[in-house]
Order: structure tokens, then C-alpha cells, then sequence
């Protein structure tokens, strides 16, 4: 399935900036030069160095610059808005640099610049990328001659021109799962846009299931020594517990928590000049559940986190590898000492232990053994370390066969000794093999053959000459993990953390089972060590989303027995509370400000993020330590398409969007090329500029991408203005007269006979997750349209056991282009000659090859395909929905003359058809006057008898009421074949009817 979060950035125009609807009208360029810039504090109160600088800056002016997080579940969504504006007459390079977690994959980009919307695609990586067809914006590091940048961060960097006197918007989105470490989450919004901000925010919304049991927001981190920064203190002491960054207000409950940061321009000059902010840095932890963890569930995925506490430490057997090679030289063999001799410290008496030391030399300091902590072992091991002389060269080789062999043979001397125990190696080094073994496959193949599955290697790399594509293949490859330290960080720090991650060992040897049969695609489930501090997380997917529970057991060995712990999970139950945490980060509940909430509609999905997530890590991870190339490509492929799926910027994707051509004299150049265009408007009465109005006037304009002018004398709403000469209908809210032919509801059925004057309905008693084939003309007209079901708990005293509405309809369009079009009640993405992202809130249309999708705010989607074919698709969304209710959608077929009479599928197959009504003996019919009694009555229809019961059904959303004859047993004899004949594998699926033709 194409996943909904893949743009988002025109809902992002409305909810998460409230300033973007002044952002395209006509610029006053007087008002925009002057000296206090708009900078929401009084002109008297901004220094006069400040207003200078601002004054001189010759590149655009960053105006508005908003980071929005909503960490569900440790699961995080980001959405940064960067408002640029030129204040001179050419045209400038506006560059947006946003540094992202190195963990965090981007999802989308986009930008609006000169009153155009220029999306962003994923593709396939290519070895060559042809010239002109746009530009790729990417993570990547600095290149070598440039300082290196911040540990764990990587930088999405994108240029583009800017029309003179003119603003430009780039917006970014992109999601990481935090990793918990020493007993806690660490997320990081890094901040330096390399200038004063006119507007600067952040704002971190934490929900979880369970309660949060610390939360912390460290002062802005600064350096790679990762040094604080008291705000607004240069010369002041530090205080003796950490202040709050300047302007943070954290507002939290037990299970929600909502930090903002907001430094006007003064106060951002206090902290630098420089634009370089910092880190700004939020610690927290969740309490845990005891036994198998915390399972969540949401629309067929699941997510297992495994974190247990309070239990005895395995002992461990460790051999440290160092590095002492020449280029150690200095501060790097200083830290590295002062980091071992703290380590040392924290050696517990039941670990055993060894060092060795290589260059072009190897050193073992215990041969042939390892020792036990005593505190004479102790001395005399920091004596080894003190005496340690950097020198020569790099054997790499050497020295993770010398650690190697020496662990090896210790634990088979005596294996059952070291049954209850984890065995590891630390490898430290700064730089590539320069001496002894130099290829990196053959080193590989030689540790993989030395460790022999028996331990783990752990590496660090220190410095920016290391080969971290070794060291991290070597960990890959023996279930270790691999830590980078970047040139003149605080190195001893960093080893420190890093052993404290791995010194504590609580489990070995996990195995996670699910109910066999229940679960299909689960992500890594078998692990070799579990450390204090950290976490196992474990997705898949339910191959039966109506099942009560799940059995999960998980089995380990700890200090001195095997453990085994198990449960049967209530699936609806925790599916339910899945959801209600999940509105409660889209509506921001306890805040204050349901602003906090605007990621609710990438929420929805995040359990199936989270795995889709850590499936592409997996298969990345996978292909890296991939032996044949059959196997990498194999690995690639499976990481690839995962990647195009949900979006992602990966190692093997690339993210191309269009740039915009500006002309000499500053302008936009008419023949650029954009995106589909976009026609709407705002309501000048509007209280706040963060949603679109539904009210809309006139009957067409001339439309454009988002390209508003200033309001218009006489309380008119704003209007587009015209820059492609193409004519779409505006959107109008008015009474829209459709067909009863529908699905909507539970899901209720009504097909209207006009020939024959007679109105049937039907339910489908369906399985939530199961995608129903509602229209199918692939073949002629090139229409297909399918619907996913999602359930509900039924009412109380209900006849059912469970509900399911239409949660995702999707149309394919096959001629003249092939198109699709995706719909839930939170947004619909077009997908055709460009791709757009569009939220069901707003009011908007948008013309595509032939194709017109007109949405009316929270109300309708009308899809028109060529002007013979028309779907109306209601949207249905609860402020306060009860237990049995789900946002969802009906589906109406408004005009049907473009489908074809071999139309077929739950409803197509009606549209041509003509039926008759008559008694059971047969010795009377009907003709269509529905208040004629019959006792038994007979449907006839394709020569099918159906026994029906005459009905009132409410349709529009309750408007209406129809009367009809009601099919039952799931439309038995009524539809053709049987209802598991129109279930299909996905939503995008344009098979044919399985008995080989459209017809019955």
C-alpha cells in the first residue's frame, strides 16, 4: 500500500504555520525592509547591533523557521517550516540546511517559491543522474576537506533561486524511532540556520501508553565536545542544576507531555550572533511493564517493545582492542587512557577481562588467558595502560585476531563454566589498515572465521581518516554495533557512554515467538544480548485482524538459569488503546492548544511506520553484511521498494524535485515547469490563518499553485491569480444532487435500478483489513475502485460482534495516464503527473491529466474522470467519537455513462441491470410501487431469485432516507459469486472479475 504520509505538506501550510497565508500576497517592500523586520517584540527594545546586522544581510532573511515533533510511542514525526524572504530586487540562492538525526529517514521536501508548489519524488538511486531534470536534495556528510559534522547528524542541504522581492517556503519532514540508551530516549532538534530568526520555534509533543516516569530538557548543547550553554549567560557561572533553555515552557500529564522553545530575535543574540543555536535536547523514560513488555496494535501491525528491569547482571567476559598506531599521538591515546582507566573502575568482580594494544605491533597484556577482577589485576592493568606508546602502524587484522583467538580459547577451555556469561570484544581505532592484512573483504572473512558466532565485536572509530564502513560491517557481521567519535570531540566522554551501554548485560540468547499463523513479516526477533539501559523492538504484521489475542512468549538465559515468559495479548483491547493515545497527540490533549496535534493524520498509521521503519533498517543492515551479490541485490530490491513505499530517503533512494528558472530581471520564468495546479482560497473573516474556510464564491478562475492575493475592498475572499492559463472549476459548497448507488455506513449497500424503478441494498459483513473490489471497468473505461475495511467494536446489545467502515478508498485511473488517487478522512493524495498531498480539511481542487478532485473541508471528495465519470466520496470524522465509531468514508456514484456495460464489481455490476419484483408462487409482480403488500416477496435479477424485506435506509450522511429491498446473508444470490470473490490482495489491485469476464 502507498503510505498517507508521504507529503503532508499542504495540510502543513495550514495547521503548522499560521503565517503562510500572507506568505505569496503582494510583498510591501517597505513595510518588509524596515528595521525591527516583523520580529514580534517592540522596535525600541531591538538592539541597535542586531537591527544593523539584520539591515546588512545580502542573503534572503530567514523569517520564520518552526520544528514540530510528535513522538508517539517513541516513534517521532518532525515537520520543519523554513520561511525565506528576498528583500532585493534580483533574484538570490536561498539555501536550506536543516541537520536530521543520522537514524531519521526523510519522508518528503517541498517548496513553494514564487507562489509555486514544487513537490519532491522518491526514486530509485541511479549510478548516473541525468543533468536538468531537477535537482536531488539529500542527507550527506561534508566532504573530507571540511570539518566534520556533528556526531549522529547528517545534513539535508537544498538551494534554489528566489525571485526578487518574493518569499520562499521550504518544508521537510522526516521520522526516526528513538533508540533508548542508559535508560532513557534522547531526541535532538538541531538548531543553526546560520542567522538571526525572525520567528523561531520548537515544539516537542510526547505521547505514550505508559507514563512517563522522567523528563528532562537539557540547556542548549553546543560543540562536539557536546559542551551547555547557559541561554543568555556568556560570562555567568554554571548553575548547579541545569537551566532551562531561555523561553522553554513545559506543560506535561502522566502519559503527555508538550515542551516549546521559542527565543525572540533579542534573545537568540544573546545565546550567538552566529545563527549556531545548538542542540536543543529532551531526556525522557516511560515506566515499564513487567513480563513480555508492552504490545501495541493498530490497523493489522503491531509493535512490541521489550525493556525488563530489576534483574540480576550477567557476568561478562571482555577483551578490549586499542589502537596505538602513531596517528594516536596526543589528545586521542590521552582520552582513550583516561577513558579505560574509569572503565577499569566499573569491572565487576564476576567479569573477566584482558587488553591488547596493536600497531604494526601486538601487545597482549595477560597472554593466553583471561583475568578475574582483583584489585591487583586491577593495578596492574591500569599500569599496562599507562605505559602504552603510540607508534607505527595500523594492523587491523592483527589485532582482532590476537583479541580474537584469546577470548575464543578462553570459553573453550572451559564452555560450561562460560554457559551463564556474554562474551565481547571492544575494538578501538583511528584509522584504515596500513600494515600486515589491507583489504577489507579478507579482513571480514578472517574475523567472521575467528569469532565464529562465539561473542560479539563492538567497534569505535575515532577521527575522520577511519574506515567506517569496515568497522561497521565487522560489528554487523558479529552481532555487535559500531560508535563513531568525530574529530575533536570529548573522546573519553564517548567511550565511557558507549561501554556503560554495553557493560551491563541482563539476558542473553532472546527469542521472541508470536502465535504461529498470526503474524506474518515480523522484523528481527532473535537477539543475542539484551543490555541494561536499552530496549528490543520487534513489528510485524496480524494475518487475522479479527482474532481476540495473541500469545507471545519470549525466552533467555540470564546469570544462572534459562527464563521463559509468556501471555496472551487482548488484541482489541489494545488496539483501542492504541487509538485513544494516538488522538490524543492529534488533538494535543492536555496542552492547551490543539495546534500541538497537527502530525494526528500521520499518527494514524504509525504502528505500520514503525514497522515499515525497521524493516528498511533490517534490510539495509542485511544487505551490508550480504555475502554474494545474489543476495545483496536480493537485500537491495526488498530495501528499495520498501523505501519508495512509505517515502523514505535511504542509502538507495533519491529525493528529486523540481527548481524553479528565474529570469535576469528577478522574475519567474512562465515556461518553469510545476506541479499540478492548485486552486483555493481563504476567508477573509477568518480568526486565524490556519485553516482554509469551506465558504467559497464564483463560479471559475484562472488557477495557480497556492498563489494568493491580498483580500479584495468589500469583504470579498482572497482570489487566485493567474500564471498557467489552464481553467479550473472552483470549489463550490452547495447542494450536490448524486445517485443512491452507494456504500456507505457499516457498510450499508444501496443500488437504485432506474430502468426498473426499484432501489435494493445490501450489507457486507466483512473482515477489517479486507479490500473490497467496489467498481472494476479496467479493462474499458480504465477505472478500478476498491475499498479497505477497518473495524470497531460493535454497540452495546448489538446483533453484531464487531463494525467495519471504509477506512481507504482508492481510484485507479488508467487512461490516458495512468493515475491514482488515495482517500481517507484525513487527506487524499493524487498521484499522476505530479504528486500531491491534499487534507480533507480544506477546501480545494486540483486538475490532473484529465482527472478533477474537488474537496469540499470535511465534507466531500469528488473525483470526475473525463466529465462521463463522477464519484462522490463523503467524509465522515467524529470530534468525540463513542467506542463503536471510526472516521471514515461512503462511497456514491454520482455520473456512471464512462463506465462500460461490463462494468462489474460490487456495485459496478448494477448499473446497467434491470430487475423485477414479484411473490413467491410467482402469480404476481410488481412494477416499482413500493407500497404494494406482498407477503414473500422475490427479486428477480440475471435470472437470479433473491428473497427480499422491504427497508429504510438513511444515506448523505443521515440527510435522506430511501426505501429499498433489503437483501440478506451477506447478498446471497443477489451479487455474482460469492463475497470473497471481490476481496483483493491490495488497495492499488485492477484484477479482473476471477470468473474471467465482467459478466455474471
Amino acid at each position: 500500500m502507498d503510505m498517507d504520509v508521504n507529503m503532508l505538506f499542504l495540510t502543513l501550510l495550514m495547521c503548522y504555520n499560521p503565517y503562510v497565508f500572507g506568505l505569496f500576497e503582494d510583498i510591501n517592500i517597505e513595510e518588509d525592509l524596515s528595521p525591527d523586520f516583523d520580529l514580534d517584540i517592540s522596535p525600541r527594545r531591538v538592539p541597535r547591533q542586531v537591527k544593523s546586522m539584520l539591515t546588512k544581510e545580502t542573503k534572503p532573511h530567514i523569517q520564520e523557521l518552526s520544528v514540530k515533533t510528535t513522538i508517539i510511542s517513541r516513534y517521532a514525526f518532525t515537520a520543519v517550516s523554513c520561511t525565506m524572504l528576498n528583500r532585493h530586487s534580483a533574484a538570490a540562492e536561498g539555501v536550506f540546511q536543516f541537520l536530521i538525526p543520522k537514524n531519521a529517514y526523510v519522508s518528503n521536501f517541498t517548496m513553494i517559491i514564487g507562489g509555486r508548489v514544487y513537490p519532491s519524488e522518491v526514486r530509485p538511486k541511479e549510478k548516473k543522474v541525468k543533468e536538468g531534470k531537477g535537482d536531488e536534495a539529500k542527507p550527506k556528510n561534508k566532504e573530507k576537506g571540511e570539518q566534520s559534522s556533528e556526531p549522529e547528524v547528517e545534513v539535508f542541504r537544498m538551494g534554489a533561486s528566489i525571485p526578487g522581492r518574493n518569499r520562499a517556503m521550504f518544508m521537510l519532514t522526516y521520522e526516526e524511532l528513538l533508540q533508548r540508551r542508559l535508560g532513557r530516549y534522547e531526541h535532538v532538534t538541531s538548531l543553526r540556520p546560520l542567522q538571526l530568526v525572525s520567528r523561531l520555534s520548537v515544539d516537542v509533543t510526547i505521547v505514550d501508553h505508559s507514563t512517563i516516569t522522567h523528563l528532562e530538557v537539557l540547556p542548549l548543547r553546543i560543540g562536539k565536545s557536546n559542551t551547555a550553554v547557559a541561554s543568555g549567560a556568556s560570562a555567568a557561572k554554571t548553575p548547579a542544576k541545569p537551566a532551562l533553555p531561555v523561553s522553554t515552557v513545559i506543560k506535561q500529564n502522566k502519559t503527555f507531555c508538550r515542551i516549546t522553545f521559542s527565543p525572540n530575535i533579542v534573545q537568540q543574540a544573546k545565546i550567538t550572533t552566529s545563527g549556531m543555536l545548538g542542540e536543543f535536547v529532551v531526556h525522557y523514560d516511560v515506566e515499564r511493564e513487567l513480563g513480555i513488555g508492552d504490545i501495541q496494535v493498530l490497523n493489522g501491525h503491531f509493535v512490541h517493545y521489550f525493556a525488563p528491569k530489576d534483574l540480576p547482571v550477567v557476568p561478562k567476559n571482555v577483551v578490549f582492542v586499542i589502537d596505538t598506531s602513531a596517528s594516536m599521538l596526543g589528545t586521542k591515546i590521552r582520552q582513550t587512557k583516561d577513558a579505560l582507566f574509569t572503565i577499569l573502575r566499573d569491572l565487576r568482580p564476576g567479569d573477566r577481562f584482558n587488553f591488547v594494544s596493536f600497531s604494526n605491533r601486538i601487545k597482549v597484556w595477560q597472554p593466553n588467558r583471561l583475568v578475574p577482577v582483583t584489585p591487583l589485576n586491577v593495578r596492574d592493568a591500569k599500569k599496562f595502560i599507562y605505559m602504552l606508546q603510540p607508534t607505527g602502524g595500523t594492523d587491523i587484522n592483527g589485532g582482532i585476531q590476537t583479541g580474537s583467538s584469546l577470548l575464543s580459547g578462553y570459553l573453550n577451555a572451559d564452555p560450561d563454566a562460560n554457559h551463564h556469561s556474554v562474551s565481547l570484544i571492544i575494538f578501538l581505532t583511528d584509522g584504515r589498515p596500513t600494515v600486515g592484512e589491507l583489504q577489507s573483504p579478507s579482513i571480514l572473512s578472517n574475523a567472521r572465521t575467528a569469532v565464529k558466532e562465539q561473542f560479539c565485536v563492538f567497534t569505535i572509530g575515532m577521527g575522520n581518516d577511519v574506515d567506517y564502513r569496515l568497522l561497521e560491517r565487522m560489528a554487523l557481521e558479529n552481532c555487535g554495533m559500531m560508535r563513531r567519535i568525530h574529530e575533536d570531540s570529548d573522546a573519553s566522554t564517548m567511550l565511557k557512554g558507549f561501554y556503560d551501554e554495553i557493560g551491563t548485560p541482563l539476558l542473553s540468547d532472546i527469542r521472541v515467538n508470536y502465535t504461529e499463523d498470526s503474524v506474518q513479516y515480523v522484523t528481527q526477533h532473535l537477539f543475542t544480548n539484551y543490555f541494561n539501559g536499552s530496549e528490543i523492538v520487534i513489528a510485524g504484521k496480524l494475518t487475522n485482524q479479527s482474532a481476540d489475542s495473541l500469545h507471545v512468549q519470549v525466552t533467555a538465559s540470564n546469570s544462572d538459569k534459562s527464563i521463559v515468559l509468556e501471555t496472551d495479548v487482548a488484541l482489541r483491547q489494545r488496539e483501542v488503546e492504541t487509538e485513544r493515545h494516538v488522538k490524543e497527540a492529534a488533538a494535543g490533549v492536555g496542552s492547551g492548544d490543539t495546534g500541538a496535534g497537527t502530525t494526528g493524520s500521520v499518527a494514524d498509521d504509525f504502528v505500520e511506520r514503525v514497522w515499515g521503519f525497521l524493516s528498511v533498517k533490517e534490510g539495509l543492515r542485511s544487505r551490508l553484511k550480504s555475502q554474494t551479490s545474489r543476495e545483496r541485490d536480493g537485500y537491495t530490491q526488498q530495501a528499495t521498494d520498501l523505501s519508495l513505499t512509505y517515502h523514505f530517503l535511504t542509502p538507495l533512494t533519491s529525493l528529486v524535485v523540481e527548481k524553479p528558472q528565474v529570469l535576469a530581471d528577478g522574475t519567474m520564468a512562465e515556461d518553469t515547469p510545476t506541479p499540478t495546479p492548485v486552486t483555493t482560497e481563504t476567508n477573509k473573516k477568518a480568526a486565524s490563518a490556519n485553516e482554509l474556510s469551506d465558504e467559497t464564491e464564483g463560479e471559475e478562475d484562472t488557477a495557480q499553485s497556492l498563489h494568493l492575493k491580498k483580500d479584495q475592498p468589500g469583504g470579498q475572499s482572497s482570489r487566485i491569480t493567474k500564471t498557467t492559463g489552464k481553467v479550473v472549476k472552483r470549489p463550490v459548497q452547495k447542494s450536490i444532487t448524486i445517485s443512491k448507488t452507494s456504500a456507505d455506513g457499516d457498510p450499508h449497500f444501496v443500488v437504485e435500478f432506474p430502468l426498473s424503478k426499484l432501489t435494493v441494498c445490501f450489507n457486507i459483513n466483512g473482515e477489517p483489513g479486507h479490500i473490497l473490489r467496489m467498481v472494476s471497468d479496467h479493462k474499458h473505461s480504465g477505472v478500478t475502485v476498491n475499498g479497505k475495511l477497518i473495524g470497531a467494536p460493535a454497540p452495546a446489545g448489538s446483533h453484531k460482534q464487531q463494525r467495519t467502515y471504509f477506512s481507504t478508498i482508492t481510484i485507479v485511473v488508467n487512461r490516458p495516464k495512468r493515475s491514482y488517487i488515495e482517500v481517507t478522512p484525513k487527506k487524499v493524495i493524487l498521484d499522476g503527473q505530479d504528486r500531491l498531498v491534499l487534507s480533507c480539511d480544506t477546501t480545494v481542487s486540483v486538475e490532473s491529466g484529465g482527472l478533477v478532485v474537488t474537496i469540499v473541508g470535511k465534507s466531500t471528495v469528488t473525483v470526475t474522470i473525463g466529465g462521463t465519470i463522477r464519484f462522490v466520496i463523503l467524509v465522515h470524522q467524529y470530534k468525540n467519537p463513542a467506542p463503536y465509531q471510526r472516521n471514515h468514508l461512503g462511497f456514491y456514484i454520482s455520473n456512471s455513462k464512462g463506465l462500460s456495460h461490463d462494468c462489474h464489481g460490487l456495485l459496478g455490476q448494477f448499473l446497467y441491470e434491470e430487475v423485477g419484483l414479484a411473490e413467491l408462487s410467482g402469480n404476481a409482480t410488481a412494477t416499482g410501487d413500493h407500497s404494494t403488500s406482498l407477503r414473500s416477496p422475490i427479486l428477480k435479477v440475471k435470472g437470479r431469485s433473491v428473497p427480499v424485506v422491504q427497508k429504510t435506509r438513511r444515506i448523505y450522511s443521515g440527510r435522506q432516507s430511501v426505501d429499498c429491498w433489503f437483501a440478506r446473508n451477506n447478498a446471497a444470490k443477489l451479487i455474482d459469486g460469492q463475497y470473497e470473490d471481490y476481496v483483493v490482495s491490495h488497495l492499488f489491485d485492477t484484477g479482473d472479475w476471477p470468473h474471467g469476464s465482467n459478466g455474471a
